[in-house]
C-alpha cells in the first residue's frame, strides 16, 4: 500500500469539488485575543463549514468517486460518525449501496445523519474497533468493497485537499494543530507540507483517554489500548494504523495530548470565540494551541476545527461544565 503523494491531492480535487466548496480560513479576533498577543496570527480552517459538517467527507468523495465498476455493487465501512457521514453522503451522489457499522451507543444524531443519506446501520460492539473489526467479517460474508478509515490512499489525497487550501491561503503558516484519530487530516497535512518546501511544524492533538497513537509515535514500538474513554468520539481509537501510522511516524512534528476537561473548554472556547459549534475532536487544535500558547510567540498559527456534529447531550454537559465529572 502506498502512500499518496501530492500529486494523488491534486488529482482529487475534480472529484472533491464536484460536491463541495473550499472551506473558509478565517480570523477571529477573539480568539486571538484569549491565546494572547504574542501569536503572530491565529486562523481557523472551518472543516466544520462542510456538508456533513466534517473535513471526512473530501475523503468519500475522492475514494467511491474513483471506485471501479466491479466495486460498485457496495461498500461497507465503520465508523464513529463523521467518516460514515463521508461514505453515506459519496455513496448517494454515486448511487452506489452502503453500509456503515457503528458502536453501541454511537452519538445518535450521527446515526440519524447516516441513515437519512441512505445508508444501512448496523450497531455493534463497545467501540470503534469492536465495530471495524465486525465489518471485516461482513465484508467476506457479503463481498462488499470495504472501505477502511486510514488505510485507503484515496482517502486520505481527498483529506489532503483541504491541506492545499490551507498553504495557498496561508503560505507562510509556522505552525498548523490537528487533531488526530486514524491520522488521515494530520497526514494529509504533512504530505503537502513537505512536498511544497513549507517550514510549518504539524502537531497532531490526541485525547489522554485515547492516546495509543501518541505512546506508539513516541515510543519504540506501537502499542494497542484498553479503551478509548474519551467523550470526542473522533479521537477515540485503541489502535494505530498502518499507512497512517507510516506517514506521521516519519512526517508529524509533535503531539500534544488533551484531558477531557481541556477539551470540553476547547468546545466552549471555539464557541465563545468564534461562534462555530465544534464538537470534541473539532475543537481540540484550539484546545492545544491554548495549552502551547507560551510556545508561540511570533508564529502564525492555524488551528483545524475538523467538524461540528456534536450531539445535544454532549453539548447541554460541555456548556454546564460537566463534560470532564
Amino acid at each position: 500500500m502506498l502512500a499518496p503523494t501530492i500529486h494523488d491531492i491534486y488529482a482529487a480535487r475534480a472529484r472533491v469539488y464536484r460536491a463541495i466548496r473550499p472551506t473558509p480560513l478565517m480570523r477571529h479576533p477573539l480568539l486571538a485575543e484569549a491565546i494572547g498577543a504574542d501569536v503572530l496570527d491565529i486562523l481557523v480552517k472551518h472543516e466544520n463549514h462542510n456538508p456533513t459538517g466534517a473535513f471526512k467527507v473530501r475523503g468519500g468523495l475522492n475514494l467511491v468517486g474513483s471506485l471501479a465498476a466491479d466495486e460498485r455493487r457496495g461498500v461497507i465501512t465503520a465508523t464513529t460518525g463523521n467518516h460514515g457521514q463521508s461514505i453515506a453522503l459519496a455513496c448517494q451522489l454515486e448511487r452506489v449501496p452502503c453500509t456503515i457499522v457503528v458502536p453501541v451507543g454511537n452519538n445518535p444524531e450521527k446515526n440519524a445523519a447516516m441513515r437519512a443519506l441512505g445508508a444501512e446501520l448496523l450497531e455493534f460492539g463497545k467501540d470503534f474497533d469492536e465495530a471495524r473489526e465486525r465489518v471485516e467479517q461482513l465484508q467476506q460474508e457479503r463481498g462488499l468493497r470495504y472501505v477502511h478509515s486510514a488505510n485507503e490512499p484515496l482517502l486520505i489525497a481527498g483529506v489532503g485537499t483541504y491541506a492545499l487550501e490551507i498553504f495557498e491561503a496561508c503560505p507562510d503558516a509556522d505552525v498548523i494543530f490537528v487533531a488526530i484519530g486514524g491520522g488521515s487530516g494530520a497526514c494529509g497535512c504533512s504530505i503537502v507540507r513537505s512536498a511544497i518546501g513549507s517550514r510549518a511544524k504539524i502537531v497532531g492533538v490526541q485525547a489522554e483517554r485515547a492516546d495509543a497513537f501518541t505512546r506508539s509515535w513516541r515510543g519504540p514500538s506501537r502499542v494497542v489500548g484498553e479503551k478509548a474513554d474519551t467523550f470526542a468520539e473522533g479521537m477515540a481509537t485503541r489502535v494505530t494504523f498502518d499507512l497512517t501510522f507510516e506517514i506521521l511516524k516519519r512526517e508529524l512534528d509533535d503531539i500534544v495530548t488533551l484531558g477531557e476537561d481541556e477539551i470540553a473548554e476547547g468546545i466552549r472556547l471555539a464557541l465563545r470565540t468564534t461562534h462555530n459549534l465544534a464538537e470534541g475532536a473539532g475543537a481540540a487544535s484550539l484546545a492545544a494551541a491554548m495549552k502551547r500558547r507560551g510556545e508561540l510567540s511570533g508564529k502564525r498559527v492555524v488551528c483545524v476545527m475538523s467538524g461540528g456534529n456534536i450531539d445535544r447531550a454532549t453539548l447541554a454537559r460541555v456548556l454546564s461544565a460537566t463534560a470532564g465529572a
